[in-house]
C-alpha cells in the first residue's frame, strides 16, 4: 500500500507576486515620491549625485591637507568614498522611511492603500537611486583617479544589500513613533548625530584604541564600512566585520516596526 502524502502546494510567480491592486498604490506611490522629491528641484537627481561627491571631495581634501596618506591604500578619495557612501545610504533611506507614513497619510483613508504599501514603494524608490549614485560615484572615481581599487562585486553587493537592509529596520521601527512621538524624533537625531564619527568614515577598526573596541563593535554601521572598503582593497580582509550580526540588528528591526504598525493601523488612519 502506497503512502499518501500530503500535497504541497507549489506557487507560481503571479501567485508569489502581491495582488495587482498592491502593486498599482507602490507604483503610482513611486510615481508621487519621484514628482514630490526631484521633478520640483532643476536637475533634481544631479544634485543628489552633487551631494555626496562634494561630501567626499571636502573630506578628501581636508585631510590631505593634515596627512600624508589614509589609513588605508594611497587615495584618500576613494577611503572616504567607501566610508561615506553606505553611510549616507542608511541615514537617507532609513529617514525617509521613518516619514513614509506622514508624507502618505491621505492616501491610508482608501482601503486600497496600506501602510506596508507607503513603507514599500519609498524603500523602492530610494535604494534604486541610491544604487545608481553608487555607482555613479565610484564609477567616476575609478575613471578620473588611480586608486588601486580592485573590487569584489559579491562582497560590495552583499554590503550594500546589509545596509539597505539596516535602513529598512530602522526605519519602519521609527516610522509610527516619530508620527505619534514628536519628542522621540529629536531624540533620535540627537542620538544618531555622533554615528557620522564613530562609524568608521574617517578611520579603520584597527585605528580604534584597544579599550574601546569591544564597544565600537556594537555599532552595526561600523561592520559595514568595513567590509565595503574589503569588497575595494584586495589587502584589507576585516576579520572582525560580522554580516551576522548585521542582519540580525536588521531583521529585529524590521519585526518591531510591523508588528508596531499591525496593531496599530486604525491609530494611524485615524488618529
Amino acid at each position: 500500500m502506497k503512502n499518501s502524502l500530503p500535497e504541497v502546494p507549489v506557487l507560481t510567480l503571479p501567485q508569489a507576486l502581491p495582488p495587482p491592486s498592491a502593486r498599482r498604490a507602490v507604483t503610482a506611490m513611486m510615481l508621487r515620491e519621484m514628482a514630490g522629491t526631484y521633478a520640483r528641484t532643476p536637475g533634481g537627481w544631479v544634485w543628489a549625485v552633487a551631494e555626496p561627491v562634494a561630501a567626499i571631495a571636502l573630506l578628501s581634501a581636508v585631510f590631505q591637507l593634515a596627512f600624508d596618506a589614509p589609513p588605508l591604500g594611497h587615495s584618500f578619495i576613494l577611503f572616504y568614498a567607501t566610508g561615506y557612501l553606505p553611510f549616507m545610504i542608511f541615514t537617507d533611506i532609513s529617514v525617509k522611511l521613518a516619514n513614509a507614513l506622514r508624507f502618505s497619510r491621505p492616501l491610508l483613508a482608501y482601503p486600497a492603500v496600506t501602510g506596508i504599501d507607503a513603507l514599500l514603494a519609498r524603500l523602492l524608490l530610494n535604494t534604486l537611486t541610491h544604487l545608481l549614485i553608487t555607482l555613479t560615484v565610484l564609477g567616476g572615481i575609478e575613471i578620473l583617479f588611480e586608486t588601486g581599487a580592485q573590487y569584489a562585486p559579491a562582497t560590495v553587493l552583499t554590503t550594500l544589500a546589509m545596509t539597505i537592509a539596516l535602513a529598512a529596520g530602522a526605519g519602519t521601527f521609527n516610522c509610527y513613533l516619530f508620527m505619534r512621538l514628536p519628542v522621540w524624533e529629536r531624540f533620535w537625531q540627537i542620538a544618531t548625530r555622533p554615528l557620522f564619527v564613530i562609524s568608521g568614515v574617517f578611520f579603520l577598526f584597527e585605528d580604534i584604541p584597544a579599550g574601546w573596541r569591544d564597544v565600537a563593535w556594537f555599532n552595526p554601521l561600523l561592520h559595514i564600512t568595513s567590509m565595503m572598503r574589503a569588497g575595494a582593497y584586495p589587502t584589507y580582509s576585516a576579520p572582525y566585520a560580522q554580516p551576522a550580526f548585521v542582519w540580525g540588528v536588521a531583521l529585529a528591526c524590521l519585526v518591531l516596526g510591523l508588528l508596531t504598525l499591525r496593531f496599530l493601523r486604525r491609530d494611524l488612519t485615524h488618529g
